[in-house]
């Protein structure tokens, strides 16, 4: 049971700081919200929902074909450690997302869907961290493997939507110094995250 919460608890941690991470699909749900209407926001925040799912089937499958091949998936584990690395620092810097000054017709879900498809994050988180724990999470339990994806997308939608709602009434917080703090906290967990991927591909590759 203890291991099944944990994988719940890192799919809210990943899906949580992925929806605070600043990218295209974060950046349309707040231009949408500062433009149109809160509803725009959250319409746009169900994209990944929608989009993902081909994704995660495909970097699974993949990698279970892989699952017997310890060097493999200790380079992948490796890379997942920078691409985490990476992400982490662009978190700590605090991008600022400011609203363009271009008025824009209100987007349709299909357009985000397209935005999320075009987005070369969402297959590099898969492939590199996602599937990999997804298939970890399977040689734990049939129920770990469920708890993690839906630990992923409480905490990717709850924060999409929770920053289509408060750009709607609060746009000046996402200005303020708060959201940076925000920023730097998650951006030390996925720091942690990279560590501990790091920690994975050296024992897969024999190294530790």
């Amino acid at each position: 049971m203890l291991n099944e919460l944990s994988f719940i608890t890192t799919g809210l941690i990943l899906g949580t700081t992925a929806g605070l991470s600043p990218g295209p699909l974060q950046t349309l749900v707040l231009s949408e919200t500062l433009r149109h209407s809160r509803r725009e926001g959250i319409k746009v925040s169900f994209a990944p929902l929608l989009t993902d799912a081909p994704i995660i089937a495909i970097t699974v499958l993949l990698l279970s074909k892989l699952s017997d091949f310890d060097w493999i998936l200790g380079l992948i584990s490796m890379l997942g450690a920078i691409f985490l690395a990476i992400l982490a620092i662009e978190t700590i810097k605090g991008i600022r997302i400011e609203a363009a000054h271009q008025p824009l017709k209100p987007q349709s879900l299909l357009k985000a869907m397209i935005t999320n498809l075009l987005n070369p994050h969402p297959y590099m988180f898969w492939f590199l961290v996602g599937a990999p724990t997804f298939v970890k999470a399977l040689e734990v339990s049939s129920f770990s493997a469920p708890l993690f994806i839906a630990g992923f997308y409480s905490g990717l939608l709850g924060i999409f939507i929770a920053i289509a709602l408060l750009a709607g009434k609060f746009g000046s917080f996402l200005k303020g110094k708060s959201y940076a703090v925000v920023m730097r906290i998650l951006g030390s967990l996925l720091l942690i995250f990279s560590m501990l991927f790091l920690k994975n591909g050296l024992a897969y590759l024999r190294i530790i």
